[in-house]
């Protein structure tokens, strides 16, 4: 009325499987050519001058030419968020004085570099530097 339990062989004896690389010793296998290996780096790099290095040349280039148009009397946006005109431009020391404060006659020195925007009359932007 009992059951025999019944042995389980485990196979010990069986080699173990060769891997991917080991299987193709008979040189069954034949390499991709080698536009189908190099394509995903050309479509990499097309992508990356398309998404990063253009629209960086682009922002630098729009930054130069508002520099280079910028002149006295100018509504500017620094950097650092100050506003203030454009009381001198020395483009051959890069410095740009500017008038924060009428009143008080404050005027502040800061690198050509620091203008981040020239503003129109009404407080807009005319271009901006930068873009998010």
């Amino acid at each position: 009325m009992f059951l025999e339990p019944v042995p389980i062989a485990i196979a010990t004896s069986c080699p173990p499987q060769p891997c991917f690389a080991q299987a193709d010793d008979a040189g069954k296998g034949v390499a991709p050519p080698l536009v189908t290996q190099i394509l995903p780096l050309v479509a990499i790099a097309i992508v990356a001058y398309f998404l990063l290095f253009r629209p960086e040349r682009e922002r630098v280039r729009r930054q130069q030419e508002l520099l280079s148009g910028l002149k006295k009397n100018d509504r500017v946006l620094t950097a650092s968020g100050i506003y203030g005109t454009v009381a001198n431009v020395e483009r051959d020391a890069d410095r740009v004085t500017l008038k924060v404060d009428d009143a008080a006659n404050v005027r502040i020195t800061v690198t050509l570099s620091s203008i981040a925007k020239v503003l129109r009359d009404g407080g807009d932007s005319a271009a901006p530097a930068a873009e998010s």
